[in-house]
């Protein structure tokens, strides 16, 4: 190696500095060493040269001291610039080209200072044509002083620019010839690809034309031997005319009968091998668009190959029908270039041919009559292509059955239905809506109601089924999908239906408001309209406000903890009331109608009393005030043009007017309301609207009452969420609270209280309980069964003050009385959410109960089938005007007087009060609205009659 450049060296340090005295020679040409690993004891190889003396590898690690020593060495040599000729130049690029490892770093230039230094000679020599010389030359030019200012060589600038003008035009001409060797390498495949296709066709037409003439010369033989069989029968001069004509003018033609057919053959050839052909070039028509715009290439172009398949794909996924389409043109095409080879083959027609095809593709069978080789390849062939058309077919046609069924099994079908009841959500709560809606409907023949919600549809159907409910000609829809999505919200019809219902989740209570919310938010982007109401059932009063202000007036809302919380009170207070509101609430009894009658203007209101024989009035609708409900009008009250009947009866088409019957006005003495006494309530567990429920109790008890609280919630936590709801602790004056920590299963807990002195009991279903409805009703039969063991051992030695007080009206109503005691107990009221502990709960003898969530599904049903039914609702559960109570036949009667119903009514006019119902001493239940109300009985002073008062 180091012999190959003696020579070199040896010239180069007897050279003269002016390099213009120096004879031209040809410079050794550059070579490329193999890697050198930095801890190979091997000397560093060396490029001999005028202009690099001595040259070594550039590496990312530092050189060693040896190879230090000998580029110094090798350094202090003297060299020539001057003597740099264009083949020196020329490996550069060379140089230029390498990879990391085969970098060689002239020693001249000094020790290598860093690796971005060499990238930008590098980067410069790649642009030097268009605008990039002049730069180019700069950069040598620097380099060169920068190198002989190192070395303390005196520069000379007539040699630096020598070499930058060569350097430059070195890099031109090798940028010229690299692009120009590829302009050649693609013209070189195109050129052999096109060279292939004139083969392919200089092969196909000289035998296509061949068979044409051979077709052509049998042809001529035919007719030949014909004329000479005519000539030789018959007289040739008679008929000399006729044998110059030609039989038929086709055979001068250039394409006959058989030219036909070959054309059909080669056609059909052609067009079968073509889709390979464009399969094996398709990735080569870019390479010519690119060619044919002198455009340069793009390497991160996907092939053509790649783009047809996403195409084909992105149409057979978006467009529904493109399956089907590409199906059809494939058995078209195989019909029709099958028919092209049938009559190539054949003796038939191309009509008989394409027929012939069609019986192939749509019957394998067809074709074993075939005969002849020709005939039997392309029936078989047309057969296999037909079995395989109709194993796609039927395959399309099973998906799509399959898809069908799917759909209509999990629910995702569109609803076709008007005027109907539409819910909104599952619950707890929906099996007995179902049923209150059934109900409902049964006087129209049934009805269809839909069901919306986020879970499978089989699964809603089963769990429907389960309720084992005759639903009398209802029919539930079910349908699987979100009411926040709109898509979904007109899968189900929403805009034709008569109302909606949105069902309040298991969640708590914030964020079951807050989905509710969403969902009337969703309504209200119905493009078409809503057509009916909206029932919106909340947890939490405090969040009622924000639903209405978003959803308008088409929103009526049903608040379930204050309806059953006030419910509840009113319960205790008076019992069973409970059942009485079971009645009135359900669609199975009576319930609340409003209509107009027309032949009732102008009438009093004391005289629309007893107008229906079968209904009893309750109120009016006024018109003249936007439809304003008023309860419990004054008798001299006239029902205008417009004006509504609020009334209480079976069913909307059970009753009507009738003339006014004969009744004696008597006037009755009216027995003063007796005043109210203390007493003392325990609430057993912690309400989210407990402050509500205070609230109610204040306006309803007596001075000197006290309510205790029993709970697990610390005293000044209750305190805090008292005051957070709203209540002022120390403005109550009727009652006082009593607080008591401790748990309501634990019997040593309960047995601190007193609970032999309590007047009433209210077993609540606790706030962290409220969203598992099984393990609430669990915890609130646990703890009843505990207090009523309790009281069992304990009553014997009660004091009755208290409730000998309280019953000092009653001193008559043995119902009342037995219903208060129920066997020497307190009342005790126990919040029930789920339906199947109401058994449970009779079984245990509980003195009155109430089902939550059962009440709640039916305040939803009728407001659902008349939002106007909700105004009445919220004022009989208010605190203030008008509510529901019971009260004792010694207000309206005497013992054993013979009095009929409409007579009671009017004295209960008296007591500016409408009776609606009542109870005989000797039965179970309450009549509401009874039948035969003309029909004269004896009464007893142990009955009792439900009422709406305008005050207790």
């Amino acid at each position: 190696m180091r012999s190959n450049g003696g020579s070199g060296e040896s010239a180069s340090t007897q050279s003269p500095r002016n390099p213009s005295s120096q004879k031209a020679e040809r410079p050794p040409v550059l070579k490329k060493f193999k890697a050198i690993e930095p801890d190979d004891p091997r000397p560093t190889p060396h490029f001999p040269g005028p202009l690099f003396p001595a040259v070594r590898r550039v590496t990312s690690l530092p050189p060693s001291s040896n190879r230090r020593a000998s580029f110094d060495t090798d350094a202090d040599k003297p060299s020539s610039v001057g003597d740099v000729t264009a083949s020196n130049l020329n490996n550069i690029d060379v140089v230029n080209s390498l990879s990391d490892r085969d970098w060689m770093y002239p020693s001249f230039l000094g020790p290598h200072a860093a690796r971005n230094r060499v990238m930008t000679v590098k980067a410069a020599s790649r642009q030097p044509i268009r605008g990039g010389g002049e730069r180019l030359v700069d950069r040598v030019e620097s380099k060169v002083v920068d190198a002989k200012q190192q070395s303390n060589t005196p520069v000379n600038k007539e040699e630096v620019k020598v070499v930058a003008s060569q350097v430059s035009t070195t890099m031109t001409e090798r940028s010229s010839v690299s692009s120009w060797s590829a302009r050649r390498i693609l013209r070189m495949k195109l050129k052999r690809y096109f060279i292939f296709s004139v083969i392919i066709f200089s092969c196909i037409y000289p035998l296509t034309y061949v068979i044409h003439l051979r077709n052509k010369v049998e042809r001529l033989e035919v007719e030949n031997i014909n004329l000479r069989r005519w000539c030789s029968e018959t007289d040739v001069g008679n008929y000399s005319n006729e044998v110059l004509q030609p039989e038929d003018d086709s055979s001068y033609k250039i394409f006959g009968n058989a030219d036909s057919k070959t054309v059909a053959l080669y056609t059909v050839m052609f067009t079968l091998m073509m889709p390979f052909v464009l399969y094996k070039c398709l990735d080569y028509l870019p390479q010519i668009k690119i060619i044919s715009k002198r455009t340069k290439p793009n390497k991160e172009e996907v092939p053509l190959k790649k783009r047809i398949a996403y195409m084909v794909d992105v149409c057979f996924s978006v467009y529904p029908y493109a399956k089907l389409l590409a199906l059809l043109f494939a058995t078209i095409f195989l019909i029709g270039f099958g028919g092209l080879a049938l009559y190539a083959v054949t003796d038939g027609s191309l009509t008989e041919a394409l027929w012939l095809s069609w019986t192939f593709v749509a019957d394998s069978g067809n074709h074993a009559d075939s005969i002849g080789i020709g005939p039997r390849i392309v029936s078989v062939s047309i057969s296999s292509g037909g079995m395989l058309i109709f194993a796609m077919m039927l395959g399309l046609v099973s998906d799509a059955i399959s898809e069908k069924v799917d759909s209509l099994r999990k629910g995702k079908s569109e609803v076709i239905e008007k005027n109907h009841m539409l819910i909104l959500g599952w619950s707890d709560k929906l099996g007995s809506l179902l049923k209150q809606l059934a109900i409902a409907n049964k006087s129209v023949g049934g009805g269809v109601v839909v069901v919306l919600a986020e879970r499978d549809k089989e699964e809603m159907e089963m769990e429907i089924a389960k309720l084992e409910f005759d639903f009398m000609g209802t029919s539930v829809i079910c349908r699987s999908g979100s009411p926040l999505i709109l898509a979904d919200l007109k899968k189900v019809s929403v805009s034709k239906a008569r109302a909606i219902i949105v069902l309040a989740t298991d969640e708590n209570a914030d964020q079951s408001d807050a989905r509710a919310l969403r969902v009337v938010l969703s309504l209200t982007g119905v493009k078409e309209g809503l057509r009916g109401h909206v029932v919106v059932e909340m947890s939490d009063l405090d969040n009622e406000p924000l639903v209405k202000l978003v959803g308008g007036d088409l929103i009526e809302t049903v608040v379930a903890h204050d309806v059953i919380g006030r419910l509840m009170i009113q319960c205790a207070l008076q019992p069973g009331l409970a059942q009485i509101w079971e009645d009135i609430l359900g669609f199975e009894n009576d319930e609340f109608y409003i209509k107009r009658w027309p032949e009732l203007d102008g009438m009093q209101f004391e005289d629309v009393l007893i107008s229906f024989p079968d209904a009893i009035p309750c109120g009016v609708k006024v018109a003249a005030d936007n439809g304003k409900i008023i309860l419990n009008p004054d008798d001299s009250y006239v029902l205008k043009e417009g004006d509504g009947v609020l009334v209480i009866a079976e069913d909307d088409d059970t009753y009507s007017p009738g003339p006014l019957p004969e009744v004696r006005r008597v006037s009755f003495p009216k027995v003063p309301e007796l005043p109210k006494y203390p007493e003392r309530i325990l609430f057993c567990g912690w309400r989210r609207d407990i402050h509500d429920m205070i609230m109610v109790l204040e306006a309803f008890l007596a001075p000197g009452s006290e309510l205790w609280m029993f709970n697990e919630v610390t005293e000044k936590e209750r305190e805090r969420k008292l005051i957070d709801g709203g209540l002022d602790i120390s403005g109550l004056e009727n009652i006082k609270l009593v607080h008591r920590e401790g748990n309501a299963v634990i019997r040593r807990h309960l047995e601190s209280l007193p609970l032999e002195t309590f007047d009433s009991i209210l077993i609540l279903a606790d706030e962290s309980l409220e969203d598992s409805v099984v393990h609430s009703d669990s915890r609130s039969l646990a703890t009843l069964l505990l207090i009523r063991d309790i009281q069992s051992k304990r009553l014997p030695y009660r004091d009755t003050k208290s409730t000998s007080l309280r019953l000092a009206g009653f001193t008559h109503s043995s119902w009342i009385r037995e219903m208060q005691q129920a066997s020497d107990k307190s009342i005790i009221i126990s919040e029930i959410l789920d339906s199947r502990t109401r058994n449970l709960v009779s079984v245990s003898r509980i003195s009155d109960y109430v089902l939550s969530n059962e009440l709640v599904s039916m305040a939803l049903a009728m407001v659902a089938e008349d939002k106007q039914i909700n105004r009445v609702l919220e004022e009989l559960f208010a605190e203030e005007g008008n509510e529901m109570c019971i009260k004792p036949a010694e207000f309206y009667l005497f013992d054993q007087e013979e009095l009929c119903f409409y007579e009671i009514m009017i004295r209960g006019r008296q007591r500016q009060e409408i009776i609606i119902g009542y109870r005989l001493a000797n039965s179970e239940r309450a009549i509401i609205n009874p039948p035969k109300k003309s029909e004269q009985r004896k009464w007893s002073l142990d009955d009792v009659f439900v009422v709406i008062s305008s005050g207790s």
